[in-house]
């Protein structure tokens, strides 16, 4: 199973006011293990960015003026995704955007449901409680000291140990912890015999060296005080 855990930066909250995507950052995760393989794209969103967009992850005019748009660097983004489900922390926001920049240069829009939400996963597991990325590490001991600005790569990355930790640990499939059903099925489970005996690992001369030691020690073995 083949996941891409994905983050974006914008110039701000709406693409239908003339907000574009500036940043793509993506992680690979293959039967929820991180592969290493990794997408980094910075963005010239061909437009000025607002100071309060700015603040929130610092890339500037000046910054991203010579980096490409996004008709000449989409290609790459929808290679590396291929087919794989996409893990997103609020993925409303990112898949509107996405979608938005896909419309603009004639690509197939992206369905809804190839996404996972990592906020739902967040407020259904633990009700009434913050969701936020940063909250999320400081529930799971993620370390985000790094995190000083929104960056989509490092998100990601930081993203990626959330979700693995959201759907029940590195290795969810263990399901260490998990209370069984207790079904009658579960309740009558006991192991088979074994069907035939395992062969003696003693070799015929180990063997007669132990009888030979043993009956050197005479009463003087313990186990001949209870025979």
């Amino acid at each position: 199973m083949r996941e891409i855990v994905m983050d974006t930066e914008t110039t701000g909250f709406d693409p239908d006011s003339g907000d574009r995507i500036v940043e793509i950052g993506a992680v690979e995760l293959l039967n929820h293990v991180p592969t290493g393989q990794t997408y980094h794209q910075y963005i010239n969103p061909e437009r000025a960015m607002p100071q309060e967009a700015f603040e929130v992850h610092g890339l500037g005019d000046d910054f991203l003026r010579d980096k490409p748009c996004f008709r000449d660097c989409c290609h790459a983004f929808v290679e590396f995704v291929g087919d794989a489900r996409l893990v997103i922390h609020n993925a409303a926001f990112d898949m509107r955007f996405l979608n938005a920049e896909f419309g603009w240069v004639k690509l197939p829009l992206l369905p809804l449901d190839r996404a996972i939400d990592t906020v739902a996963i967040a407020r259904k597991k633990y009700p009434g409680a913050p969701a936020s990325l940063d909250a999320l590490c400081r529930r799971f001991g993620i370390d985000n000291s790094a995190r000083t600005l929104h960056g989509a790569l490092l998100d990601a990355e930081i993203l990626a140990e959330v979700y693995l930790e959201l759907i029940g640990g590195r290795q969810p499939d263990f399901q260490l912890g998990v209370e069984t059903s207790g079904t009658q099925a579960d309740s009558a489970w006991r192991p088979f015999p074994r069907p035939r005996r395992l062969a003696p690992r003693l070799t015929e001369e180990e063997a007669a060296a132990h009888s030979a030691f043993v009956g050197e020690l005479g009463d003087g073995a313990l186990w001949a005080r209870f025979s």
